[in-house]
């Protein structure tokens, strides 16, 4: 019984669960958007969110240390890649300064052809193409 266990495993170890995690949420950071599978995009959904919610609320206050702590968190869960977290910071949390929540789709795209995995388009709300 899997009562009470939380997380997906997706069939790795924990450290090959976190580069995943890391090499999706960058990608998308960066990109905007991307084609995976939906176990993935649900895996990574969250953690996206995460941090954009940590860069919107740094941005409320006129405290620049709090700005820094903020980014100094972004970086450390982002391997200290500061293009992405300089684009987190600049250009995507403002994006979403009066949104509540929800800055992430998934889109549908049918099964995968070699072996019939539900693949999604994971995008962020409101992105410029």
């Amino acid at each position: 019984m899997r009562h009470r266990v939380a997380g997906k495993k997706l069939g790795r170890n924990s450290a090959q669960r976190k580069a995943l995690r890391l090499a999706l949420t960058r990608s998308l950071l960066e990109k905007e958007r991307i084609q995976t599978t939906r176990a993935k995009a649900d895996f990574v959904r969250g953690h996206v969110e995460k941090l954009i919610t940590l860069a919107k609320r740094s941005k409320r206050h006129d405290d620049p240390a709090r700005v820094v702590h903020a980014q100094r968190i972004a970086a450390s869960r982002l391997n200290n890649d500061r293009e992405v977290v300089q684009k987190l910071f600049n250009t995507i949390a403002p994006r979403y300064e009066n949104r509540a929540g929800g800055y992430t789709r998934i889109i549908k795209l049918g099964p995968r052809k070699g072996d019939a995995a539900e693949m999604v388009l994971l995008e962020l709300v409101d992105r410029e193409d």
